[in-house]
């Protein structure tokens, strides 16, 4: 019995220990080879178990340890977030523990389905583990609000020539034939014949000819002739400090603060992009206060773009919101946004009739749940100088790929942000990256405003033009622009992602068909 206990703990602490290693092929370290060792090591163990064990419920916890100790490493700075609010302090050690606990039940589901669909064929049960684990991961994207961070395929976000695919096959197809490569070592350990060989020889070739379509694509985007534009987008990164949620700082101070950091010239039609909710008292109602210190600052063909909080009421209540709006100097609404994609507990809380009663709330107001907004359309942004659709994405909303809007007449990616909540962490460098994936799926430029985060101007592949670092204060500015058709992701969306499915599964059948042969 001793000698069984001490066998199941070393197996649970060797798979904890793969996770939490592969955590570290994330950003900001990117130390992709590292997965060539978990991911193969990992499907060695549960590959190995399969054939000594017919338990599959036993399998459900090799997921799951693997899942825990990579979102455990990944993760934790989310916990940051409940150390503003005292009253949220008591829930740290359980919140650091049940988040990776919980998206490792993901996991828990690939090893526990693998179980099930396993085939003595070694290439079958290579393409059974990735079509698992890529499925998974969408779902674990798309299910309840969905939740895709920290997919595998970030472990390349630095690699711009490898991932200049997305444009063609998305994030979640990427991500499946990442996870193939990764495990390709293990094939290549358990070969039992000249097919193994056969499959890993594809996959590099496979591997060549993303580098090379990569070279190519920036090779012509770089031929492009730059269009100089008639307006200016100049996105602010003011690094103020959390603390105007707390303890109320004087909001015309931070007004007053914005606009000096904007730099205003009233020569050139210029739109000033600032980051989310970095209005903390006043509602978007409420603004016309400062109209006349908007007027002696800003021209009369200069736009506003600010993230605010804004309410309205419906049916005698009243419903709070996460917005963008966009201003002219005169502070009238030339067009808003209410953020669709709300971040659980964040923004609101799940159950909340519930779970109110037992002291849950949100982090970021203290007064009820954000509601969401119905849809995420183009914001048509027009004035005597400037006519413009720019898609409105605030903070989390980066993070969904092939969901950003049913539209795609848009002319830039506009992004919001407020990543001062996990304070000097890894968490804003992850976040930057999914602007990077996102620019490369869409083919459009991404210009990025983040309080306490990194402000950019991101080209259509992937390319940080302009930056301001963590952690600074700084603008940047977009005055020319190339222009990109419409990717074929962005025209097909996710439905590649089904045809990669659908191609492994006859892969798969193929394979076993061969074997009995």
């Amino acid at each position: 019995m001793l000698n069984l206990f001490k066998k199941n703990f070393s197996n649970s602490f060797y798979i904890i220990f793969l996770g939490a290693i592969s955590s570290y092929s994330l950003p900001p370290y990117n130390y992709f080879i590292i997965n060539f060792i978990t991911f193969s090591l990992f499907f060695i163990f549960i590959l190995k178990k399969r054939k000594k064990l017919h338990n599959n419920k036993s399998f459900f916890q090799y997921g799951w340890y693997f899942g825990f100790g990579y979102f455990l490493f990944s993760l934790y700075w989310i916990v940051i977030s409940l150390t503003f609010d005292q009253s949220f302090k008591f829930l740290i050690p359980f919140a650091i523990i049940l988040l990776p606990a919980f998206l490792a039940i993901f996991y828990g589901l690939i090893t526990y389905l693998f179980s099930i669909f396993y085939s003595k064929n070694i290439i079958s049960s290579f393409f059974i583990f990735s079509i698992l684990f890529g499925t998974i991961e969408f779902v674990r994207g798309s299910i309840l609000t969905g939740f895709p961070w920290n997919l595998i395929s970030f472990s390349f976000s630095d690699s711009i020539y490898f991932i200049q695919i997305l444009s063609i096959i998305g994030t979640y197809s990427f991500n499946l034939i990442c996870i193939s490569i990764f495990t390709l070592p293990a094939l290549f350990i358990l070969r039992n014949s000249k097919k193994e060989i056969m499959v890993c020889s594809f996959f590099i070739l496979i591997s060549f000819i993303f580098l090379v379509f990569g070279k190519i694509k920036n090779n012509n985007f770089n031929s492009l002739k730059s269009i100089k534009n008639s307006y200016t987008i100049k996105a602010i990164s003011p690094n103020i400090s959390l603390d105007r949620f707390y303890s109320k700082q004087d909001e015309l101070e931070i007004i007053n603060e914005l606009i000096e950091l904007s730099a205003p010239t009233k020569i050139k039609p210029t739109i000033f992009l600032w980051p989310e909710g970095i209005i903390p008292d006043s509602y978007l109602k409420d603004m016309s206060v400062y109209r006349n210190l908007f007027l002696n600052n800003f021209g009369e063909d200069d736009l506003i773009i600010m993230g605010l909080n804004s309410v309205e009421s419906q049916n005698d209540k009243k419903l709070f919101f996460n917005s963008m709006a966009v201003f002219n100097n005169n502070l009238d609404v030339i067009a808003d946004y209410n953020k669709v994609n709300l971040v659980p507990f964040g923004e609101f809380t799940p159950f909340e009739n519930v779970l109110r009663f037992l002291g849950f709330k949100t982090i970021t107001n203290n007064y009820q749940s954000f509601s969401s907004g119905e849809s995420r359309i183009p914001l048509n942004i027009k004035n005597n100088k400037i006519d413009l659709n720019l898609l409105p994405l605030i903070c989390y909303e980066i993070i969904y790929s092939g969901k950003l809007s049913r539209d795609n007449n848009f002319d830039y990616i506009i992004n919001i942000s407020e990543d001062g909540w996990f304070g000097n962490s890894i968490g804003p460098k992850q976040h930057f990256s999914h602007s990077i994936f996102r620019s490369i799926e869409s083919g459009k430029y991404i210009i990025r405003s983040a309080n306490n985060g990194i402000s950019a101007i991101i080209n259509p592949i992937g390319i940080v033009e302009q930056k301001v670092e963590f952690g600074s204060t700084g603008y940047v500015e977009l005055s020319e622009s190339k222009l990109v058709k419409s990717t074929p992701f962005m025209l097909y969306g996710n439905k590649t992602f089904l045809m990669l499915i659908l191609i492994y599964i006859f892969l798969i059948f193929s394979f076993n068909r061969f074997k009995h042969e």
